[in-house]
C-alpha cells in the first residue's frame, strides 16, 4: 500500500515517542525496533516507507565472498532501493560482523535513500557517518556480513529488533530510535500524532508557567477547553 506523500510529511513533524503513544491507544505495542540507536544522535528526523533486507545465520556452502557478485547479493539490494525508502535490515541483533560498510551506505545515499535502520551493526563507521546517510544500529564491528551471516534476499516480511516489518510499512526515526507504523495507519496515526504533538507543546508552556501535573497531563476537560480557547488567539 502506498503512502500519500503528504502523509510522510506530516509525519516528519511526529516524534518516534508519540508515535508509539498513538498505536500504543489503538492496540499496537511492539512497535519499537530494539538496538537500533542513531548513529549521530541530533541528526534529522527520518519517514519514508520501509525497504526490507534480511540476513540468516551464517553457513559455510552458501556464504562468503562470492556472495558478493550473485544476484542476490547486497549490492544488487542497494540498487533496488528506491529514492525516500528506509532500508530496514534484519541481521538478528548479531554484532559479529558489519551489515554494510561505507561503500554501500555511500551508493544509498547517492541514489537518494532515506536511512538505513538495522538491529545489526555497521562497518567503516567512520566512513558510513561520512556519507551523511542517517542511520541507525547497534554499534560497529570490523569484520564483514559474509564473515558471521547470510544474506537471502529483500523484499520480504521481517523480523528487526523485535518487531515485525512488512515492505511499505512506515519507519519513522529519530534520536529515541526507529518505530515502525503499519501502512494502512500511516494517514490516521499522522493526523493523530500532530494533534498531539501541538496540545503537548501548549502543555509544555503551562508547565514552564508553573501549572501542576494534575489535570493538565494528561488534560481534562477544563484543560482542553483552555487549550482549544488558546488555539484560537
Amino acid at each position: 500500500m502506498a503512502v500519500d506523500e503528504n502523509v510522510l510529511k506530516t509525519l516528519e513533524s511526529v516524534t518516534a515517542a508519540t508515535v508509539t503513544t498513538i498505536l500504543l491507544k489503538k492496540g499496537f505495542r511492539n512497535v519499537w525496533i530494539r538496538g537500533a540507536a542513531p548513529l549521530a544522535p541530533g541528526a534529522k528526523r527520518v519517514v519514508g516507507p520501509a525497504h526490507t533486507l534480511r540476513f540468516t545465520p551464517y553457513r559455510e556452502d552458501l556464504a562468503g565472498p562470492a556472495s558478493w557478485s550473485t544476484p542476490n547479493s547486497t549490492r544488487a539490494a542497494v540498487e533496488a532501493m528506491p529514492s525516500g525508502a528506509v532500508a530496514v535490515i534484519d541481521a538478528m541483533g548479531g554484532r559479529d560482523a558489519g551489515v554494510f560498510g561505507d561503500i554501500l551506505c555511500q551508493r544509498m545515499a547517492v541514489r537518494g535513500v532515506a536511512g538505513l535502520v538495522t538491529d545489526g551493526v555497521v562497518r567503516d563507521i567512520a566512513g558510513v557517518a561520512a556519507t551523511g546517510l542517517p542511520t541507525w544500529c547497534a554499534g560497529a564491528a570490523a569484520p564483514p556480513a559474509v564473515a558471521a551471516m547470510h544474506f537471502t534476499g529483500w523484499g520480504d516480511v521481517i523480523a528487526c529488533g523485535g518487531v515485525t516489518v512488512a515492505p511499505g510499512d512506515i519507519i519513522v526515526a529519530d534520536d529515541d530510535g526507529a518505530v515502525v507504523i503499519p501502512a494502512d495507519l500511516a494517514a490516521e496515526v499522522a493526523a493523530l500524532g500532530a494533534a498531539q504533538e501541538d496540545l503537548e507543546a501548549w502543555i509544555v508552556g503551562e508547565v514552564k508557567a508553573g501549572a501542576a501535573l494534575t489535570g493538565l497531563y494528561p488534560p481534562n476537560e477544563a484543560t482542553l477547553a483552555r487549550y482549544r480557547a488558546a488555539q484560537k488567539k
